[in-house]
């Protein structure tokens, strides 16, 4: 199993966890998880040219980042 698959797991898993954090913990820290899970999944789906995705998860770290500057 290649690096960014196994970022891939991490970030998928990060980000039900980031998801369960803003409802029921903090937003902030929520938000900064969501961050992190998108920024450790985007390789995979750059190796494999699923751009869609790419083009998704940039758009929600656009808004996580938004998120953490307020």
């Amino acid at each position: 199993m290649t690096l960014d698959t196994t970022f891939r797991i991490i970030g998928s898993f990060l980000v039900i966890t980031a998801y369960f954090m803003v409802l029921h913990v903090s937003t902030f820290y929520g938000a900064m998880m969501h961050l992190i899970a998108d920024t450790i999944s985007v390789p995979y789906f750059v190796r494999t040219k699923s751009w869609d995705v790419v083009i998704m998860l940039t758009f929600l770290m656009i808004i996580s980042f938004s998120k953490l500057a307020l």
